[in-house]
């Protein structure tokens, strides 16, 4: 259980009654902490956040590259997040294995991408159709033609280092496995932001593909993300003769998702390590995982994000004394800052208005007393 000083603890209570007709007429479901993409289809919830952190208005906000990504393939997008920083600058927008939906091939032409350093336009991943490459015709187009998590998530790993000219030190590695997608996928906004990778275990083997990656480097950082349940210790066991091995664990994924935004390595610097006000968060439930993949480019622009997942879509005590640790107060007035904001993934069944109304309310700067204004 998270720790506060005597000043914060009584921001972490959780109200004891809420208001029934809160939901009734509304016509805005942004509030004035926390924008709310209000979208349950994950092809429609990846060209929502496209729109979002690219207006494309002029060059300067008109990404480099697309990357485009089965939406069945969980294991592909998650590793495809690493380049969404470097080196394209660009969204992730989801496809089907035979055709690329009309909202996709939309955005596509609205954001008219100006091309990496390659000059690659859009970027496939994973075995597709002709009709989809054909349907790419006017881009200048890459593919990695691979659907093996474990030696795709190496191929984005060399990719990356061939046009950064390093490797990076540390690494995030995560179960393919389905069982540990929800634990998996906390690792995607970190990626999005840094130049780390995700390379691929199962619960209890290795696959050579990722020893070989692994290897490249001279004793590397290697941080596991999730449980010994979904990553055992055998398989900890077997990378400690790889590199520096930490875990990063919770019992379930919304633990995690608080354990990998507190954690911070000072020699390696890897880590978002916040625990203080004055940052963005992302809220999502663990029964959508799947939000986290298209909606990675939060943690990449704007307020450079990190996850957090609610328990089947609330805030546990744990979180709310999270929210507690963080937020931001004031001595004399509100205007000194820092300010908090948050992004709400999902419609309202997902994630409902009246946990909205919470985080909103533990996002806010307060007096330092708790007396409001």
């Amino acid at each position: 259980m998270i720790k506060l000083d005597n000043k914060k603890e009584h921001f972490a209570t959780m109200p004891k009654k809420n208001n029934e007709r809160a939901t009734e007429n509304l016509k805005y479901l942004s509030t004035k902490n926390i924008t709310r993409l209000d979208e349950s289809d994950p092809v429609e919830l990846a060209v929502m956040t496209s729109q979002l952190i690219w207006p494309a208005t002029h060059e300067k906000t008109r990404p480099g590259t697309i990357i485009l990504s089965a939406v069945d393939s969980w294991q592909l997008t998650l590793a495809s997040a690493d380049l969404i920083h470097h080196p394209n600058n660009g969204p992730i927008l989801l496809i089907n294995d035979d055709l690329i939906p009309e909202s996709t091939m939309n955005e596509i032409n609205r954001l008219q991408p100006k091309g990496n350093s390659e000059g690659t336009q859009v970027k496939v991943m994973g075995n597709v159709s002709e009709r989809v490459l054909e349907a790419l015709a006017d881009y200048t187009i890459d593919q990695i033609n691979d659907d093996n998590p474990a030696s795709f998530a190496a191929e984005i790993d060399r990719f990356y280092a061939e046009v950064s000219g390093e490797l990076p030190e540390s690494i995030i590695i995560v179960s393919s496995e389905d069982k540990a997608k929800e634990f998996s996928v906390i690792a995607t906004y970190w990626i999005a932001h840094m130049p780390e990778p995700v390379l691929y275990v199962t619960e209890n083997d290795i696959p050579d593909e990722t020893i070989e990656a692994i290897k490249k480097r001279d004793n590397p950082n290697l941080y596991i993300l999730g449980p010994d349940s979904v990553i055992s210790k055998q398989v900890e066991q077997q990378l400690n003769e790889l590199g520096n091995v930490t875990r990063i664990d919770g019992k379930n994924p919304s633990e995690a998702s608080i354990a990998f935004t507190l954690f911070k390595d000072e020699e390696s610097d890897f880590g978002w390590g916040i625990d203080d006000p004055g940052h963005g968060f992302s809220f999502l439930s663990s029964e959508t995982p799947n939000f986290a993949l298209v909606t990675a480019p939060l943690a990449h622009l704007g307020k450079h994000a990190p996850l957090l997942i609610l328990e089947k879509g609330k805030l546990t005590e744990n979180m709310a004394r999270y929210l507690a640790k963080v937020k931001p107060t004031f001595e004399e007035s509100p205007m000194e800052g820092p300010y908090n904001h948050g992004f709400v993934v999902g419609s309202l069944d997902d994630l409902s208005y009246d946990t909205q109304g919470i985080i909103d309310s533990k996002l806010e700067i307060e007096k330092e007393d708790g007396d409001h204004h």
